[in-house]
């Protein structure tokens, strides 16, 4: 197993797993400027990584997921910082995840607030352990989710419950976030990284660019109409045959073995 080393989070390889662990436990892993940009360079290098095919996102410790913002560090840049400037350092320093084109899952440990919410909202499926809770309590500090938040959970779970968490601020179960539709998944604490880890195996072993490519179709597809999803899937199918994995998954099935795939 090697490790990446960086300030505000932690990046470890099993095998051709990576777990991403937000790593800030004296702010309950909140997200400041520097995690931003560990992010988007971490997601950088596991996306160009071959030997990893999936990614896991967690938080360290039991407490907390993330509790979104800095808002110490919004408090200091709202004041030495005008808007649009702002603006800009957090577009182009985002977390990268909604560019990451292998798989991600969200393991929510504990309590996920606001920009936390949002960073599992980015990721493809989430576990949540059975203590795990989400809020946006955005409007109570005078503000809104701006990463995301009111586009995201209104598309994952209707806009009737989107309004009603984000209006409210008020804090959701993990199983009432379950069946919302938030999130997918809800097991013992004990079980969350273990099961989160075995799910994001399974998507790993399979053909890498055939992954992606489904990836692609489903989210892409997702802002299409369907005529026009259905032409993206064909030409993303299409360019699949035209790949050496796709001549060894149909050897290795009549020759009774695991493939070997090249990635190409």
């Amino acid at each position: 197993m090697n490790t990446i080393a960086f300030e505000t989070i932690q990046v470890e390889k099993h095998g051709r797993v990576a777990t991403l662990t937000l790593n800030r436990p004296d702010a309950m892993h909140a997200i400041n400027m520097q995690m931003r940009s560990e992010l988007r360079q971490a997601l950088d290098a596991l996306r160009r990584d071959a030997e990893i095919g999936a990614v896991v996102l967690t938080g360290s410790g039991e407490k907390a997921f993330s509790a979104g913002m800095d808002l110490r560090e919004f408090a200091k840049t709202n004041a030495d910082m005008p808007v649009a400037e702002m603006k800009r350092y957090r577009w182009e320093n985002n977390e990268g995840i909604a560019a990451f084109d292998k798989p991600i899952i969200a393991a929510v440990n504990g309590l996920a607030i606001g920009g936390g919410v949002e960073l599992a909202l980015l990721c493809d499926l989430t576990f949540a352990a059975e203590e795990a809770t989400f809020a946006f309590g955005e409007v109570k500090r005078g503000l809104m989710p701006g990463n995301g938040g009111t586009q995201r959970l209104s598309r994952r779970v209707g806009t009737a419950r989107a309004l009603d968490m984000i209006l409210t601020g008020r804090t959701v179960s993990a199983h009432e976030a379950l069946a919302m539709g938030l999130v997918e998944y809800v097991v013992p604490a004990k079980e969350l990284l273990v099961k989160a880890i075995q799910l994001a195996e399974q998507m790993a072993a399979n053909a890498p660019i055939a992954v992606r490519s489904a990836k692609a179709a489903v989210h892409r597809g997702a802002d299409l109409t369907l005529a026009d999803g259905l032409r993206l899937e064909q030409d993303l199918a299409s360019f699949l045959y035209t790949t050496d994995d796709a001549k060894e998954g149909p050897k290795a099935f009549l020759a009774k073995r695991a493939p070997v795939w090249k990635g190409q």
